[in-house]
């Protein structure tokens, strides 16, 4: 395992995988970090479903007319969606869980990509995360969040460069308004 700030630095998004499978032990790591995220009260509201059949992955991809190519060429995919009842900050509690699965992956050598889901639409005006529960079998009192996309990273990406972080954007103590000096 790598430091946190490692693997902050070293994460990026993925969009082109290899065809090489991803061994069922890193799989399962990555779901055990999602399922290790912290929730509002302890809900734990957060679904996930994992999908490996490329026909299907390949449906899911054609749920939004663009950002959604990098599901059709994933080794796996993970639907994260939640159950609004059981928390009212659910989306925060699934993007924390998804956020976990990405670091996972980098620590893991894999690549990932966050495919956004959540108020999107397909090219006919169909909500993407309606198209995604009628695939999959998903109860409508989960609305998807997102589909993350796994494998062994297709393309190389250069860690970030801390000394062009954005500092201006952190404000200590109160709000100090950078547009007007």
């Amino acid at each position: 395992m790598e430091n946190l700030h490692d693997l902050l630095v070293k994460r990026h998004s993925i969009r082109k995988y290899t065809d090489e499978p991803v061994d069922a032990d890193s799989v399962c790591l990555i779901l055990e970090a999602a399922l290790l995220a912290p929730t509002s009260k302890s809900s734990r509201c957060w679904q996930f479903i994992v999908v490996e059949d490329k026909s299907v992955l390949e449906q899911i991809s054609e749920c939004k007319p663009a950002g959604a190519h990098p599901i059709k060429k994933a080794a796996f995919a993970v639907v994260v969606c939640a159950d609004p009842s059981k928390s009212d900050p659910w989306i925060e509690d699934a993007s924390i869980a998804a956020a976990y699965m990405q670091l996972q992956a980098t620590d893991l050598g894999l690549g990932s990509c966050w495919i956004q889901v959540r108020d999107r639409y397909a090219a006919d005006g169909t909500p993407s995360e309606e198209i995604i529960q009628e695939l999959l079998g998903i109860p409508d009192v989960y609305p998807v969040l997102c589909v993350m996309t796994f494998g062994h990273p297709d393309e190389t990406r250069k860690p970030v460069d801390t000394a062009k972080l954005l500092w201006e954007k952190v404000h200590v103590g109160a709000w100090r308004n950078v547009d007007a000096e």
